[in-house]
C-alpha cells in the first residue's frame, strides 16, 4: 500500500514566493518537501491579465512527522496574499514610470468605524514625481493599483498607496487647518471657504469638526473643484 504524504498548495505573484510562503506555513525547509509547480503564473501588462503561480509542496517521509506551525487563519492568508499582490502591482507600474523606490505592504490600524486598509508605502529619494500636485500623480497611482490587484483578487478592496509619509503628514496638516478655520469662523461670524480637495481630503476636514460645537460643514461646487466651507451655527453658507 502506497504511503499517503501530507500536501500543500500555495499561490503568489510569483513561483519563488508562492515556495517561501508553503514552507514559513509548514515550518519546513526546501529538503523537507518535493516541489511540484502546477502554474507558473503571468505578469499581464501593468497587471492586466495576469496570473498567480501556483505551487504544490509535498513533505518527504522524514520530515512529516514534525510539528508544523500554527496554521495561519484563512483572513490572515487573504491578507497576507494581497498585500503581497498590492505591492508586487506597485513595484511594476512604478518601474515603468521609471522610478526606484522601496516598496512595502502593510495591514493599517482600525479606523472610527472599525475598518482595516492595506497600506503600500514607497520609499526612496526625490520621490516628488509620484506625488504630483495635489497628490493627484498619487492619486492616479493609488486607482490604478486598487483596479488591478482588486481584478486579481476578484473583490474590491480597503487599499491605500503612500508615499514617504506624504498622506499621513497631509492629513494631520488638515486636520490643524480645519481647527484654524473653524476658530476663524467662530471668531467673525463668517463662512470659511478651503481650497478645493479631493473627496478623501475633504472627508478629513469633515471628520475633524463633526464634534465642534457652534461648527457645521458642507462641500460646495463641482468637481474636481469641490470646496469644504467651514460654517458658524449662527450663519448661512455663502
Amino acid at each position: 500500500m502506497s504511503e499517503t504524504r501530507a500536501t500543500l498548495e500555495m499561490i503568489a505573484p510569483t513561483v519563488d514566493e508562492a515556495i517561501d510562503k508553503a514552507l514559513e506555513e509548514l515550518g519546513l525547509t526546501d529538503d523537507d518537501v518535493e516541489v511540484e509547480i502546477l502554474d507558473e503564473g503571468s505578469r499581464g501588462m501593468l497587471g492586466i491579465g495576469s496570473r498567480q503561480a501556483r505551487v504544490r509542496l509535498t513533505v518527504k517521509g522524514a520530515a512529516a512527522g514534525r510539528p508544523a506551525r500554527p496554521e495561519a487563519s484563512p483572513l490572515q492568508t487573504d491578507h497576507e496574499n494581497t498585500m503581497s499582490i498590492a505591492r508586487h502591482t506597485v513595484a511594476e507600474l512604478i518601474d515603468r514610470m521609471g522610478v526606484r523606490a522601496e516598496v512595502t505592504s502593510r495591514l493599517s490600524e482600525p479606523d472610527e468605524e472599525g475598518q482595516t486598509s492595506i497600506v503600500v508605502d514607497i520609499e526612496g529619494n526625490d520621490l516628488s514625481v509620484l506625488i504630483g500636485k495635489r497628490a493627484e500623480t498619487l492619486d492616479a497611482l493609488q486607482y490604478i493599483t486598487r483596479l488591478i490587484v482588486g481584478k486579481e483578487v476578484g473583490s474590491g478592496i480597503n487599499l491605500i498607496v503612500d508615499v514617504s509619509g506624504y498622506r499621513e503628514r497631509r492629513e494631520q496638516s488638515l486636520r490643524e487647518l480645519a481647527h484654524r478655520m473653524a476658530d476663524q469662523a467662530l471668531k467673525t461670524g463668517h463662512s470659511q471657504t478651503l481650497e478645493p480637495m479631493s473627496p478623501a481630503e475633504r472627508r478629513i476636514i469633515h471628520l475633524a469638526l463633526q464634534e465642534m460645537d457652534g461648527i457645521r460643514t458642507e462641500s460646495a461646487g463641482e468637481e474636481p473643484k469641490r470646496k469644504v466651507v467651514v460654517i458658524p451655527e449662527a450663519a448661512t453658507a455663502e
